[in-house]
């Protein structure tokens, strides 16, 4: 892809046994700034380099999650498994979804607990 938003650094994590890197953006878009650091990801898999979908923070993304459109992971929340987030979608504070959720159009999920399906 040649107009990518968003570059893996060379700064990671290790989380249940997953390696994560921490994005940095390379251009302006939504709200994120060009330079800007990101959340962490496993792979650019995890994070759609088209639309304003953004991973703040210290959220996690990783094995075959996708987060795509306007959708946002933020804070220390962590979205796994096959979880799709889409549209304007929202994950925030600690909450985790995974397994075969899937988070779209404006739905909200700013909490403590976790979501499988």
């Amino acid at each position: 892809m040649t107009n990518k938003k968003y570059e893996l650094t060379d700064k990671s994590i290790e989380w249940s046994g997953v390696t994560l890197r921490r994005i940095r953006a390379l251009r302006d878009f939504g709200n994120v700034k060009k330079g800007e650091l990101g959340g962490y990801v496993q792979s650019e898999d995890n994070l759609s380099h088209a639309g304003n979908a953004w991973v703040y923070d210290n959220a996690m993304v990783f094995d075959e999650a996708i987060i795509s459109k306007k959708a946002i992971v933020e804070h220390d929340a962590h979205v796994y498994g096959k979880a799709i987030l889409t549209d304007y979608a929202l994950v925030a504070s600690y909450a985790k979804v995974g397994g075969r959720a899937i988070i779209k159009d404006r739905a909200n999920y700013p909490c403590n607990n976790d979501i499988q399906l």
